[in-house]
């Protein structure tokens, strides 16, 4: 099974839409590696531009926001930028729906948490570490700061998308049942 988790960056905002996550103008490429470079490069951030080349970002392979992660068009684009940065789980109070199943199409989780845990998540200081087990439905998150700060919470997916996941995505799934 594959496995999910890694370091994380935070967006701090509502309503992240699919343009923001990949720009239209680069939705002409030929390649999903194409799109590796413009990963969030357009999105803005308490009103100032997201540095999408940092070094935190080039090691993320978890991404936590707030509500309506993914609104907009229902562009499969956006998912495959995350995938082509080896953004393994996406961590948000609410998903729009065609991008929620397009990431597990791609074998990318689409973690849904309560307000008060995402909170939490965004009070912790440091870089966050996640680790994900998706069979038993837990996250763990860890703090590099000096007090290592631990939160532990659940997530509830249905059986269909945690064999989706497990498998690698839709066709590895299809692949494997069919």
């Amino acid at each position: 099974m594959k496995s999910f988790g890694g370091p994380a960056i935070m967006l701090d905002r509502n309503d992240i839409n699919t343009d923001e996550i990949i720009p239209a103008k680069y939705l002409t490429e030929i390649t999903k590696a194409a799109l590796k470079p413009h990963l969030l490069e357009d999105l803005l951030v308490d009103g100032k531009a997201f540095d999408s080349q940092s070094d935190s970002m080039k090691q993320a392979k978890v991404v936590i926001s707030k509500a309506n992660f993914g609104c907009g068009s229902s562009r499969e684009h956006a998912v495959w930028a995350f995938e082509m940065n080896d953004i393994n789980v996406v961590i948000a109070e609410s998903f729009a729906r065609i991008f929620r199943q397009n990431m597990f199409n791609c074998g990318i989780l689409a973690m849904e948490l309560s307000a008060e845990d995402i909170a939490a998540l965004f009070a912790m200081n440091g870089q966050l570490e996640i680790e994900v087990k998706v069979l038993e439905g837990k996250l763990k998150a860890t703090s590099s700061d000096s007090n290592q700060d631990v939160l532990e919470c659940t997530f509830i997916l249905n059986e269909y998308d945690k064999n989706l996941v497990s498998a690698g995505g839709w066709l590895a799934y299809a692949d494997a049942n069919y």
